[in-house]
Formats: structure tokens, C-alpha cells, sequence
């Protein structure tokens, strides 16, 4: 049985990738983003559009709703403005449910966003017409994903809930991630990230195994500026090393900028690549993407892991052959 699935604020496809991978049929996809659908249409189906999800599209007719809706306003590594107008976008799905009628409807985000008044208001307007809910928080390191990962997912169903999807039984490491990559960027199939400038080497060489910029402090003031003098052990993890035999921390869109977070190579002098960084969210090495490098970079951050998103779908899948 075809079960389809039509998805808004779609990106590149990471979770149409998991949807499609446990059997669903993607029907149709929105996503602002030019370049993320053409990344989309690429590698998933070519039924993804540049489209504005606040207009619901007529016509319509799937089983599944899934959406990812922004997050920066309900997230903590952001202002969590409450007051953010991208957080109203959350709203948008109700109104493609109540047009379109499907059976299951799906929402991703942050956890934060279990405890906004954006959620509160989704679960009334839902349970007026019909659906109940459930609602998780998983963390994607216990899905076979090489990465630390906190999101929520809740379902709106008519058919029943969906159990918890299970953890797998092996945790995945950076090092299982880059196995059989070459250590050396080497520009084949998105192996790329950028060269470090000279002060950025300079400052590379100085971080041990795990390290980061305190290393750097305490070798090399002279090398460090002054807002890192000024905030001494605060975001600790910038101008950080990955871990060899850990999950990553949770990649952001800005992976390939050693001031964002713990995103240089366990060992090399450089940043993650880009396929390094898709393999952490667990995007099959099959899978090309569309535009310049920081656009990847995005597309590639501003996502679910794919294996999450197939366990997820996998356990809504199972309400189908009830």
C-alpha cells in the first residue's frame, strides 16, 4: 500500500529522505529556499517547490502531513524571542490539515517547542477537529546517528498513536561516521571545507585532541582577541576538536566556521568537510547537493538526521498496517 506524504518547510530533504526510505511516497514538498529544492528534487522526488506554506496548496490529497517549522525562536542557542514572527509559522500546519484532511500530521522541532504557547494552541485546534496527540523527545544518538541531537516530534493522529520508536543497540562515533574518507580533503563528491587562513592555522596547531580555544589562551594570548580575554570560559566549545570516539555535538547550518561550535577535525587543521558534516547527520554519500558551500552548509545543518527521520516514519508507517 502507498501511503504519501506531502511536507512543508521541506529543506533539502533530510526527513523526506527518512519518510521515503521507511516506505512512504513523497508526493509533494514546500520550502522557501531555492537551493534547497533543488537538493530536494535531486535526491528524494522532483515534487518539491519554492513555496510560501502560509498559501495553502489546492488539490492536494496524502495519508501523512510533515512539517518542520522554524526553530531559532523556540531554541535556546537563539534569543527564544516568543515574540519571533517565524514562531506563527508553526500555525500554518493546521491550516493545511484542516483543507487537506490526512490521517497523520507531523511536527518536528525543538524540544522548547513542547513548552510554547505555539504548542498549546496546536493541540486545541487539532483535538477540536478529531485528532489525538502524542508527543516525544528524542535524541538522535540512539538512532544509529553519529551526533548528539535533541528534537521533539509530535504526532496528530485519527488512526491511533504510534509507539516510541525503539533506540538501536549501537552508538555511533566520528569515527565510524569517517570511515573511509580521506583524511585530506580532497575535493571528490563534497569532501571540501575551507582553507584556514594564516592566523586560523596558527591557532589550529595549538589545539590538542579534544581541545579548543582555551588551549589557545593559555599557549598564545597573543593570538587570541579580545572578546575571548573578556568572556574567559564561556562558550568553551568554539575553536573546538571533535571527539574520535563520540558522537559530535549537534551540527549547526554554520559547521565550517571554527567560531561556532566544536566543528574542527579530530586531528587535521581544518574544519569538518562538507560530506564529513552530511555523514554526521547521517545523509547517504549518494546524495549531491545544489549551490555555494555555505548554502550547503545549511542545508546539510538545518535538518533531521536521516536515520531519526526514518525511525520516526517507520513507527507512523506501522499505524497504516494496523
Amino acid at each position: 500500500m502507498s501511503i504519501r506524504c506531502a511536507e512543508l518547510f521541506s529543506g533539502a530533504g533530510l526527513m523526506g529522505g527518512g519518510f521515503k526510505s521507511a516506505g512512504f511516497r513523497n508526493i509533494f514538498a514546500a520550502e522557501l529556499d531555492t537551493r534547497a529544492v533543488a537538493t530536494y528534487n535531486q535526491n528524494i522526488e522532483s515534487v518539491a517547490e519554492e513555496w510560501d506554506v502560509t498559501k495553502v496548496k489546492k488539490g492536494l490529497e496524502y495519508e501523512v502531513l510533515v512539517a518542520g517549522p522554524p526553530c531559532q525562536g523556540f531554541s535556546t542557542l537563539g534569543r527564544r524571542d516568543p515574540k519571533d514572527v517565524r514562531n506563527s509559522l508553526s500555525l500554518s500546519v493546521f491550516k493545511w490539515a484542516k483543507q487537506h484532511n490526512p490521517k497523520v500530521v507531523l511536527i518536528e522541532n525543538v524540544p522548547q517547542f513542547l513548552d510554547s504557547d505555539y504548542y498549546i494552541k496546536l493541540r486545541k485546534k487539532f483535538s477540536a477537529i478529531g485528532y489525538e496527540s502524542v508527543s516525544w523527545v528524542l535524541n538522535s544518538e540512539d538512532y544509529g546517528v553519529p551526533q548528539k541531537r535533541l528534537r521533539s516530534f509530535t504526532i496528530f493522529s485519527t488512526i491511533g498513536l504510534p509507539e516510541k520508536p525503539k533506540p538501536t543497540n549501537k552508538r555511533m562515533t566520528v569515527r565510524d561516521a569517517f570511515k573511509g574518507l580521506s583524511k585530506k580533503v580532497n575535493g571528490k563528491n563534497f569532501h571540501i571545507s575551507p582553507k584556514p587562513t594564516n592566523l586560523a592555522l596558527s591557532r589550529m596547531e595549538l589545539i590538542p585532541p579534544l581541545g579548543d580555544k582555551r588551549d589557545i589562551m593559555k599557549t598564545a594570548p597573543e593570538l587570541c582577541p579580545p572578546s575571548w580575554i573578556k568572556m574567559g570560559n564561556q562558550a568553551v566549545d568554539v575553536w573546538g576538536r571533535m571527539s574520535w570516539d563520540k558522537p559530535a555535538n549537534t551540527l549547526r547550518c554554520s559547521f565550517q566556521s571554527p567560531s561556532k561550535g566544536r566543528y574542527l577535525h579530530p586531528y587535521e587543521n581544518r574544519v569538518i568537510s562538507l560530506r564529513e558534516g552530511a555523514r554526521i547527520q547521517g545523509i547517504p554519500d549518494s546524495w549531491g547537493f545544489c549551490g555555494d558551500r555555505t548554502s550547503i552548509a545549511r542545508q546539510i545543518g538545518n535538518g533531521v538526521p536521516v536515520p531519526l527521520a526514518k525511525a520516526v516514519a517507520s513507527s507512523i508507517m506501522k499505524l497504516f498496517k494496523m
